[in-house]
């Protein structure tokens, strides 16, 4: 396990300056009771979910300042001591100097101070000598404050369990703490103190999650003394920013605090509760660090009807939660469907992404958006979706900052009035998180996306197939540069071949959804640059996903669900353009893919249902193939053709089809393109007759057609390449090669 992969839950919040808390007309009283009491906050009115707590409602939370600003979390045990979490003290194996820092003490908001507010500085910083990385356990610390904290209204201790305490599996808890409300997003000010309520997981069901792959394909082995709290669904849940917070349980009109935050799996994500360092186990060597400190902190006997509560079978049921996002009953009925109607404009398509918000293109309401405010019919704007008897009304629209000048951004959210009950029938689409990778070769389907024309024929016939990012980088025009890395950025393009499309894509805008294992994702929406008889390219959703999840505080960000990188996981090596791609990146083959996508220019002729060719693209709209294959002896009658581009290998050909055309000779030049030198000839699939002497009746016939200008012999690369041998170099001479050329036109289904 890579520890870059584990997110102990720490980030730098910019806060007050300390001194703003530095009650000088306040000391400390110089006589503490002896019998300090604990866990009982004065009676009021009653993270990542979570919400704002309410002043005084955790009297022991305590915000740990290093240098000024706000790290970690932490609870008021003794006047003289706060408990937290290790891994936010020591770094690189070395213990910070305590000089470093502050405790700020009785703060609802850390944007202003409050009544009883005041500051401690610390004197010493205590963890366990067996503590080294934060998921080997014993992620505890004590901190000695210099001077008492002031005890009041708004600052007590918390009771601490006996190592025979026992909390029943299932009981909710609470913790607390000011770290980000979502993955990467920090706290807004006025950093008020947020609390989110908790379920305890036994160990077993705990560690039945962790077993299965989740985030970043791992699986964890929980070690004794750590302890899980949270939902096998996800979204509520600790944060970076909230490490060494408390997790607090009520008993007998107590709170004891059961955990101490740790660390997790991202934020919030389905079968990734939060870890947090078990208290009880820790009793022994708390009561030797405080030793000697009066009052210290109080460790009250459990109540006697809970010290023998249930305890977890060793074999429990596993409940594993499942997707509730991205399930339809077949390609093309999409749940999530969703038409935006503005008075005065085509209806808008789009997608539902959570109960309140819908995401769409932003172009489709470019002319109503100003700086003034939200446009100024929008009580008139209505969203049909799914199933519902009546269109639902629009109470806010935000549209992305880049919208209007970057294609890639080109997307709004729009705000429902009142929330949507999701059902079988309406139900959100899953948005990928920042480092998906969606698998070259995933079959694909597309949706409508934007203000396009209706397309004709059923949607359910629109797939794709995602091409290399490699092959797709270079092939549109980036001569010679750096590929962005593909396993895990989720930064680079998404290439969808058109397999069986009711009319070219351009007549239309379309999103990409891509399935995993039941689960459609929207993966992509379409980019203005494409052409029509080529690979579209799709801008990834994944960098979207911080904004849509800051906006929206709801919408359904899923998992990666299918794992099996193969050999296309080892796209994550740094690799160039070659330099000649401005003919259509003519001859690109991707270096490490899978057999069946070595070949991207090779296509699968279909005549007259009942035989395959093999044939070459040559240009966005032309196919070479060989004419034996095509046409039958003597027959001047062209049948009936189907040429399918991106899939030559890649599924099986039905029994009764045979390839009737060797493959075509293939070698590579020096500057690494791959050049077509013949063509198999008929009964023959070792003689190969040129090509060469076509070039004529090719460039007159295909104007988009690419030759190498003559520039020496190909390279040959050494023995055991797997490609074309040195004696092969001078194919040419009789017979001349027999060849026609089909000119693509799209399928237009009814």
């Amino acid at each position: 396990m890579s520890q870059h992969l584990l997110l102990p839950l720490v980030i730098l919040v910019i806060g007050p300056d300390p001194g703003t808390f530095q009650d000088s007309a306040f000391s400390p009283s110089q006589e503490e009771p002896e019998d300090l009491d604990c866990g009982r906050p004065e009676p009021s009115a009653r993270i990542m979910g979570g919400s704002d707590a309410q002043p005084g409602t955790w009297p022991w939370q305590v915000s740990l300042h290093h240098w000024g600003g706000h790290v970690c979390g932490g609870s008021l045990i003794a006047p003289s001591w706060v408990l937290s979490a290790a891994h936010c003290f020591v770094s690189n194996g070395t213990l910070e100097p305590a000089s470093e820092w502050s405790v700020l003490l009785g703060v609802h908001s850390q944007d202003e101070p409050q009544d009883g507010a005041h500051v401690r500085e610390v004197a010493a910083i205590l963890v366990p000598d067996n503590y080294t990385r934060v998921e080997l356990g014993s992620d505890v610390a004590l901190l000695r404050l210099a001077s008492p904290a002031r005890l009041g209204p708004t600052v007590r201790p918390v009771c601490l369990p006996r190592a025979s305490h026992r909390f029943t599996h299932g009981t909710s808890c609470w913790a607390t703490g000011a770290g980000d409300v979502l993955e990467a997003d920090p706290l807004p000010r006025p950093w008020v103190l947020q609390e989110v309520e908790l379920r305890l997981l036994g160990e077993a069901a705990c560690q039945c999650l962790y077993s299965r792959p989740g985030p970043f394909n791992l699986t964890f082995q929980l070690l004794p003394g750590m302890l899980c709290a949270g939902y096998p669904e996800g979204r509520k849940d600790t944060c970076q920013g909230d490490s060494g917070g408390p997790l607090v349980c009520e008993e007998g009109g107590r709170w004891f605090q059961a955990g101490i935050t740790s660390f997790g799996f991202g934020c919030g994500r389905r079968n990734r509760p939060g870890v947090f360092t078990a208290v009880a186990p820790h009793e022994a060597w708390i009561r030797t660090q405080v030793m000697g400190s009066v009052p210290g902190p109080v460790f009250p006997t459990q109540p006697l009807e809970l010290q023998s509560g249930p305890r977890e079978p060793m074999e429990e049921n596993c409940t594993v939660a499942l997707p509730e996002c991205g399930k339809a009953p077949r390609p093309g009925a999409w749940p999530w469907e969703a038409q935006v109607m503005v008075p005065g404009s085509k209806p808008c398509h789009g997608a539902l992404v959570s109960e309140s918000w819908v995401l769409a293109p932003a172009s489709c309401f470019l002319d109503r958006i100003s700086s003034d405010g939200p446009p100024r019919d929008l009580n008139a704007w209505r969203v049909l979706l799914p199933s519902r008897p009546r269109a639902e009304r629009v109470a806010r629209l935000v549209p992305h900052e880049n919208a209007s000048w970057d294609d890639a951004s080109d997307l709004a959210l729009l705000q429902l009035r009142v929330p949507v009950n999701l059902s079988a029938a309406l139900r959100p689409v899953c948005l990928p998180y920042l480092e998906h990778y969606f698998l070259p070769g995933s079959r694909c389907r597309l949706a409508r996306w934007g203000r396009g024309e209706p397309a004709s024929g059923p949607s359910a016939l629109l797939e794709a197939e995602l091409l290399s990012g490699w092959w797709c980088h270079c092939l549109y025009g980036h001569q010679g540069e750096t590929v962005p890395p593909q396993g895990g950025g989720g930064g680079g393009p998404l290439l969808g071949e058109r397999r069986e499309a009711g009319r070219c894509w351009n007549d239309s805008r379309w999103s990409l959804l891509c399935r995993e294992e039941g689960t459609w994702f929207l993966a992509g929406i379409r980019d203005f640059s494409s052409g029509c008889l080529r690979p579209r390219a799709f801008s990834p959703l994944q960098t979207h996903g911080p904004w849509i999840s800051h906006v929206t505080r709801g919408a359904y960000l899923e998992d990666q669900l299918v794992w099996d990188w193969g050999l296309e996981g080892g796209e994550t090596e740094i690799q160039t353009c070659p330099p000649h791609t401005e003919h259509g990146a003519c001859g690109l083959r991707q270096k490490a893919a899978q057999m069946e996508h070595l070949w991207p220019w090779l296509a699968e002729v279909h005549v007259a249902g009942d035989h395959v060719c093999t044939g070459i693209l040559v240009a966005p709209g032309w196919v070479l193939a060989a004419t034996h294959c095509v046409l039958r002896l003597g027959s001047t009658t062209v049948p009936y053709i189907e040429v399918y581009l991106g899939r030559a290998g890649a599924n099986p050909l039905p029994q009764s089809h045979q390839v009737t055309s060797a493959p075509p000779l293939l070698c590579q030049t020096e500057g690494g393109s791959w050049v077509l030198m013949g063509m198999a000839i008929r009964g023959s699939r070792e003689l190969f007759a040129a090509i060469s002497p076509e070039e004529a009746w090719i460039s007159q016939t295909v104007g988009e057609a690419h030759f190498l200008p003559p520039s020496g012999p190909p390279y040959w690369s050494p023995e055991g390449s797997n490609l074309c041998p040195l004696g092969m170099a001078g194919a040419s001479g009789p017979p001349r090669a027999a060849l026609l050329l089909l000119l693509l036109t799209p399928l237009i289904q009814g």
